[in-house]
């Protein structure tokens, strides 16, 4: 991996640019149509960044950033500047009526208090579809609501073509950047909280370096 400037990285192969920054600042400045898919997971605004089997349980600093919904405008520059789109949580916002989701299935008793399913909404057709893995497979410690890579492998590998540019607009762990490079997939990602990307551009890092992460799929 190696840094361009001080807010934008890039992976050794070149297909994955980091930037840390504001997602809206960065897709103000997008050709329409520059992405040909975006596959996203924004705030919901449940104040998962405070809750307390993450703060107290698990010692996780206190968040702000899931204190309110994103702005609905997010979601139409969203759609201006990519052809298609996967936007998990599409449950909590006022979307389109869609004719495809995805539902990621946790595999995990139904007593517990997390969501036995996460949900989203996807700009395609066709039959829905379903990935199952338990969420306890893969965990990182530093961020309440990563993703399995495992998952962005499945996605990709179903939703993508070899020559597209994927988008995400909040990085997070950067679960998706490393399936997208285990893809050969070319990727900008964004992350606005500066402690979420610098530990996880260490962890992409540290995954370039060894390449040992390897996933049934």
């Amino acid at each position: 991996m190696k840094q361009i400037n001080e807010k934008t990285w890039q992976s050794d192969n070149g297909l994955i640019t980091f930037i840390h920054g504001d997602c809206m600042e960065l897709m103000a400045g997008c050709k329409e149509k520059e992405f040909d898919l975006a596959c996203v997971d924004p705030e919901f605004g449940i104040n998962i960044g405070k809750s307390a089997r993450l703060v107290t349980d698990k010692g996780l600093k206190a968040k702000e950033w899931d204190n309110k919904p994103i702005d609905s405008r997010y979601f139409d520059v969203l759609f201006n500047v990519s052809n298609n789109q996967i936007i998990w949580g599409g449950n909590y916002y006022a979307l389109p009526p869609n004719k495809h989701c995805i539902v990621w299935d946790k595999i995990q008793p139904e007593k517990l208090s997390f969501g036995m399913f996460d949900y989203a909404w996807t700009s395609f057709d066709g039959a829905n579809k379903m990935f199952r893995q338990s969420v306890q497979k893969e965990t990182i410690d530093f961020h309440p609501t990563s993703k399995p890579i495992g998952l962005y492998r499945w996605i990709f590998k179903n939703y993508a073509k070899p020559t597209d540019h994927i988008f995400d607009s909040h990085g997070g762990s950067m679960s998706s950047a490393i399936a997208a490079h285990m893809e050969g997939l070319k990727m900008t990602i964004i992350e606005l909280d500066e402690e979420y990307f610098q530990k996880a551009i260490k962890r992409f890092a540290t995954y370039e370096s060894q390449q040992t992460i390897s996933f049934d799929l």
